[in-house]
């Protein structure tokens, strides 16, 4: 545990402060073409932050300004945090990925028998994207969800074919809590981010958190966003690029998921036919011809993420901003060009 709580203050004190440049002058371009309130970003390069900025405005109404520090949704950024949750319980011995969902969670129903932990991590389970009971604007509870959506038929077979579903990290999220025996947001905190020194990073809430940044929609009008009060697992939480790079640091270094673990979670999950689909465990894994890079996107009302790592580059952007009507992918990668 030693070698894991001094990464943290190694990486942060290693922050470059730097003039403007390239990446200033692209960034401030893109924001006012496509007027962006607030956005802030880390670049890592070799486990090292080389460049942590702020830009516009956290919040229009205070004129708060963005910084490294102002804390963001993250969205389905959030889905690698979840998957990091089960690797966790693997390495400890208290499930495998190739197990059946219905071994943590009774009652599922029997079209469910051939769904594995495996399947809800890729992707790959047939389920529906949302559970038909989810509603923004309501807290339910994990278990809810879950069996609303016992009624509803497979999309396709368990492992046929890859498509998006935001119910089955609700399930990962159930599993977490039901072996572990805690809720599933105090397992991450403890066993995750707090080790890893990420003190700003937390499931997301309505009530007031320090230097959080207010989201918006509508990048013509710039309108409040909604501030959902349900919280979804595989987007739950909040967090900041500082703390996002101190991930990277973690993950680096091995010091909370093993080799093993991490190069399990970085590999494409395989269809029945044997066919790759470029989907690991809460992460994209870029198609054959592009930069070796794995990923994620997050996106919900005011909030927009990215958090790409360059694998053989050893760089990592990371991009949070707050605004949901924006081209995050294209400021992603122009952000990274002039990096690599």
């Amino acid at each position: 545990m030693k070698r894991i709580s001094c990464l943290p203050a190694l990486l942060v004190a290693t922050v470059a402060i730097v003039s403007a440049d390239a990446t200033d002058d692209f960034v401030r371009a893109e924001m006012k073409r496509q007027n962006i309130p607030g956005l802030s970003l880390a670049v890592v390069k070799d486990g090292v932050v080389i460049k942590a900025a702020g830009y516009g405005v956290a919040d229009l109404k205070t004129k708060a300004p963005a910084t490294p520090e102002t804390v963001y949704k993250i969205a389905s950024v959030s889905k690698q945090f979840i998957a990091t949750g089960i690797m966790l319980l693997v390495q400890e011995g208290r499930l495998g990925v190739d197990d059946a969902v219905g071994k943590f969670v009774p009652g599922v129903p029997a079209a469910w028998n051939r769904i594995t932990i495996r399947h809800l991590l890729t992707h790959t389970a047939g389920l529906v994207r949302e559970p038909p009971a989810f509603s923004p604007f309501r807290v339910d509870t994990d278990a809810s969800l879950i069996e609303s959506a016992y009624a509803t038929p497979l999309r396709f077979a368990p492992g046929d074919r890859w498509e998006y579903s935001n119910l089955g990290y609700v399930i990962l999220a159930e599993v977490i809590a039901r072996v572990s025996g805690r809720p599933w947001s105090d397992f991450m905190t403890e066993k995750v981010f707090q080790p890893s020194g990420m003190a700003a990073t937390r499931t997301t809430t309505t009530a007031p958190v320090v230097n959080k940044a207010a989201g918006y929609s509508n990048n013509d009008k710039l309108i409040d966003a909604p501030d959902w009060p349900a919280v979804r697992a595989g987007g739950a939480f909040l967090s900041t690029v500082l703390d996002l790079a101190r991930w990277d640091a973690v993950l680096r270094a091995n010091a909370i998921l093993t080799e093993s673990s991490r190069r399990q979670m970085w590999t494409p999950a395989r269809l029945n036919d044997g066919a790759p689909y470029a989907y690991g465990f809460g992460w994209h894994i870029n198609r054959p011809g592009a930069r070796r890079q794995v990923w994620h996107s997050g996106g919900l009302p005011g909030f927009q993420a990215q958090y790409r790592r360059y694998l053989d580059e050893g760089v990592t952007v990371i991009i949070l901003m707050n605004l949901d009507d924006a081209d995050d992918e294209g400021i992603a990668a122009g952000v990274a060009e002039r990096h690599l």
